[in-house]
């Protein structure tokens, strides 16, 4: 499969992220997975980047061109596409993964996974996307969608949009279960 991940691009967060970040992208690579994900040099999309080219995997980076411009696209891109903008950015990676994992990450990857989340609820698509939950990042954005849900705002399929994997095993099997 062709696997996007959407994750932070910010450089001072906790090391658990990184090593969590590690173990996923080797264990993606055995399994014979690409690695779609935002092409910048920074944060956890290096991360990703350099996990996936250090276990001889495939990533195909979807960069927006300011962000080429400013010399911020990773050099561990196997594949660099060029976009215009962010929303191009989320249709190209759309376009190409078969499923989505969203790793820690801030507003720009908030609005990666609800594009994504969004366009399958109303039938565009059948993709999922799996928050990885390390060390309970998730949890605040999940009591959110259960109190939103509890007030009639969310219908009941999320949970077919929108999976939840707490530990690397988990991600793992859910992974395999596609």
């Amino acid at each position: 499969m062709r696997i996007c991940i959407f994750c932070s691009a910010n450089e001072n967060i906790a090391p658990v992220y990184y090593d969590r970040t590690r173990d996923l992208c080797r264990i993606l690579v055995k399994k014979g997975h690409s690695i779609v994900f935002g092409g910048c040099a920074l944060g956890l999309m290096e991360c990703v980047a350099e996990s996936v080219h250090d276990a001889g995997g495939m990533s195909i980076g979807i960069v927006p061109s300011i962000v080429e411009r400013g010399g911020q696209a990773s050099e561990y891109c196997d594949v660099k596409i060029l976009c215009e903008n962010l929303t191009d950015r989320k249709e190209l990676m759309m376009t190409k993964s078969d499923l989505f994992i969203a790793l820690p990450g801030g507003v720009g990857t908030l609005d990666e996974i609800f594009t994504v989340v969004a366009s399958a609820s109303i039938g565009y698509h059948n993709k999922r996307v799996v928050l990885y939950n390390i060390d309970g990042f998730w949890n605040p954005l999940l009591a959110m969608l259960a109190e939103m849900r509890a007030k009639g705002m969310i219908r009941d399929n999320l949970d077919k949009e929108l999976l939840t994997a707490s530990t690397l095993e988990e991600m793992v099997q859910m992974i395999d279960s596609f």
